[in-house]
């Protein structure tokens, strides 16, 4: 039976997976004018802007997309949730049990597949890759659109009617017919996918996806690294030391901001600890397994493929505008941005600083597992691969000089 190895994808892969994504047919061009300036969207932009903040689309009203997914934070957010990591949904007291990932840079992932490359040895080895949502069971940013407003946990619309009929009566109505139509209602299935397109549609324009930050700019020979900041990208590349780069990727040779998405759109199982918080897990019989629950996975997995093997396993977010983004982790566990870098270097070398101790003094490690999924954690890339005992790949001031690279990837 064929096992999942996570491994690292070639630049030029990555580069290829990108371009189909991006020259993907849900946008009707590509718009370069400011993102500020809304008399420059098209109409069928302007349509999926109106959606994407239309906080009647919600049963009970009050929830928009927006509301998940603020401009002020990178396009995340929780709803105003008590509980960080989890956003609260438009009914009081019910609470998702993921974290809220990015809307930003979401265009250029490209749909849920194996992707086969051969390694070293010529062998090929499928992975898998893209998708929309932690565990890519959106197709596409238009799918991916239409799933939160029947979701009980989020906008808790009954049906595509239910949306549909909320808009045909809303304010601009008008506006949905003269994109798609003067009988743009008449098919109900129709209109609800015609909504997903138009908030895609939105989603491709650059506010999405500004290329503005520092890094940016030092791509482009206008701007510098500091001293710190230019150690702690150093520290992100060195496969001896943060290896960040391996999941969170860059094509090393290229100044265009385009070629550094930090992310291979690939998943990886890293045994975060369990968020307490998160209401679905008082109970502990519960575990949030990730890819192996995508619905069709084995159908669409490569013969003899063990997808259990995917437990555990969750999206690679982009880091860019991870500064802004807290919390972390599919399940929000971290608070901040040195936390997460630190758990990536001490989680093996001092388990104790982010586990429960059980009968014994046993530290359960990869707690947010079940036991016979915990040998799916990655425990062999740098910088896993250390032992109780071990010195970590960095240190305390490495530590904060790769939180301090990160910071300059927040776009203005």
């Amino acid at each position: 039976m064929m096992v999942h190895v996570r491994r690292r994808f070639s630049a030029s892969l990555v580069a290829a997976l990108v371009f189909v994504s991006a020259c993907g047919g849900e946008s009707e061009h590509a718009n370069t004018v400011p993102p500020s300036d809304e008399a420059s969207l098209t109409q069928t932009e302007l349509l999926g802007e109106r959606l994407f903040e239309d906080i009647n689309l919600s049963e009970p009203r009050g929830e928009a997309c927006a509301s998940c997914h603020d401009s002020r934070r990178a396009f995340t957010g929780n709803n105003g949730s008590h509980i960080p990591g989890v956003s609260l949904g438009s009914r009081p007291e019910t609470f998702g049990n993921r974290n809220t990932p990015t809307a930003m840079y979401a265009l250029f992932s490209p749909s849920f597949s194996f992707v086969g490359e051969p390694d070293e040895n010529g062998v090929v080895e499928s992975t898998p890759t893209g998708g929309q949502f932690w565990d890519g069971r959106a197709m596409s940013l238009a799918e991916q659109a239409m799933k939160p407003f029947l979701n009980p946990r989020e906008m808790n619309n009954p049906n595509a009617a239910a949306v549909v009929a909320k808009i045909r009566h809303g304010s601009y109505a008008d506006l949905f017919r003269a994109v798609y139509g003067a009988g743009a209602f008449d098919d109900v299935d129709t209109a609800y996918v015609q909504v997903g397109t138009a908030i895609a549609t939105f989603e491709r324009t650059p506010r999405f996806h500004a290329f503005s930050s520092k890094f940016d700019d030092y791509l482009r020979g206008t701007a510098t690294l500091d001293a710190v900041e230019t150690r702690g990208f150093e520290l992100f590349k060195d496969p001896e030391k943060g290896n960040c780069i391996a999941c969170h990727v860059g094509d090393e040779t290229s100044h265009d901001p385009a070629d550094w998405l930090f992310t291979d759109f690939t998943y990886d199982t890293l045994g975060i600890p369990r968020n307490a918080q998160i209401p679905d897990n008082d109970n502990p019989a519960f575990f949030d397994l990730g890819l192996c629950l995508q619905d069709g996975i084995a159908a669409k997995a490569p013969p003899d493929f063990d997808v259990e093997s995917l437990c555990g396993a969750f999206k690679v977010p982009t880091l860019r505008n991870v500064a802004v983004t807290a919390p972390y982790g599919h399940n929000g566990y971290f608070t901040t941005l040195r936390d997460v870098v630190r758990f990536y270097v001490t989680r093996d070398t001092n388990p104790e600083l982010w586990y429960p101790t059980g009968a014994g003094g046993v530290v359960q490690k990869f707690n947010d597992l079940p036991p016979e999924y915990r040998g799916n954690v990655n425990t062999e890339e740098v910088p896993y691969d250390r032992k109780p005992g071990e010195p970590p790949r960095l240190k305390d001031d490495e530590i904060d000089a790769v939180v301090a690279f990160l910071n300059t990837l927040t776009d203005r």
